[in-house]
């Protein structure tokens, strides 16, 4: 199993200029334990501060280590000729591809921000996807639908194509992943065995749309902890508190081995992909949590080896 990291994006801060400065650390933590992909989010409007995702993601590939990494995007929300321009420039920056995770978006007051109806958007989300892969494959586009687009060609196009996770929970969100999606994010909501449930049900529809199964990645939000004690007052006390509304067992909390033993699990459903996110909001605690994630790939590494001895922690 492949362990990637989505940072977030949202920082409850006064000065805007340390929200930065923490995606930045954060990105060089992902780094230096060596996760296999890198990731932030996308909303707009929010409450509190919210880096948007393609300047601060061209920022945090300077720390960023020689693997795959992206952010997600809202879809609805993107011109199409814009966001294919922005993501074939980040895709040069970059020596491995690019993974654009994409979802519909929620929420009213996005949506009215944006003066978008949300009945439209899923429209909006295939239209938007089918030009920009055009675009990326170096066509000349010219479109009618949610967006008027004519003549419309880009340079740079990204070096290798491009990579295309759709985030989905809704069945029929679901199938839209097996139809269009080169892989499958699933919900950090799940519980476990839901988990199973809807991973079996892309496999399914899968076969239905007769292509063969992409990507199939979770996102789970995390804290690892020096030993079991610390996890538990550290991150067991944000999830017993209702950390942002999730089931407490979609949420993984624990020492690395225990951690380990967590990802393990999905990896024994058939997901290839966790993606984690810090379920701690203090920098340094965020921090040592993933640092601690280099330890959990070595605990997960060696359960395929089981001849060797546990990791030294």
């Amino acid at each position: 199993m492949r362990i990637g990291i989505s940072i977030t994006s949202r920082y409850s801060v006064s000065n805007a200029r340390v929200g930065a400065e923490y995606m930045i650390q954060r990105a060089k933590a992902a780094a230096d334990a060596g996760l296999d992909s890198f990731f932030m989010g996308d909303h707009h409007v929010t409450p509190d501060p919210y880096y948007q995702n393609t300047p601060i993601l061209a920022r945090c590939l300077a720390e960023w280590r020689d693997a795959p990494a992206g952010a997600l995007y809202l879809l609805p929300f993107r011109h199409p000729v814009l966001l294919a321009q922005e993501i074939g420039t980040l895709a040069s920056l970059m020596p491995n591809r690019f993974i654009m995770q994409c979802a519909l978006g929620y929420g009213e007051r996005e949506f009215a921000a944006f003066g978008i109806n949300p009945t439209h958007r899923t429209s909006r989300f295939e239209e938007c996807l089918e030009v920009m892969r055009r675009l990326w494959a170096g066509e000349t586009v010219s479109h009618q639908g949610r967006w008027t687009i004519n003549d419309a060609r880009i340079s740079p196009t990204p070096p290798e194509a491009v990579e295309v996770w759709i985030g989905a929970k809704a069945k029929s969100a679901i199938q839209r992943a097996a139809r269009l999606g080169d892989g499958w994010l699933a919900s950090p909501q799940l519980t476990p065995d839901e988990a199973k449930v809807d991973l079996d049900y892309y496999l399914e529809c899968c076969d239905k749309e007769g292509r063969k199964p992409g990507v199939t990645a979770i996102r789970r939000d995390i804290y690892v902890g020096e030993d079991e004690r610390s996890a538990q007052t550290i991150g067991g006390a944000m999830v017993a508190a209702g950390y942002q509304g999730m089931a407490p067992t979609a949420t993984i909390v624990g020492d690395a081995e225990s951690v380990a033993n967590s990802l393990r699990h999905y990896a024994e459903m058939g997901y290839g992909d966790v993606i984690v996110r810090n379920l701690v909001s203090d920098q340094d605690e965020a921090l040592a949590s993933t640092a601690r994630l280099q330890l959990v790939k070595q605990y997960l590494s060696l359960y395929s080896q089981p001849e060797k001895s546990c990791p030294d922690s």
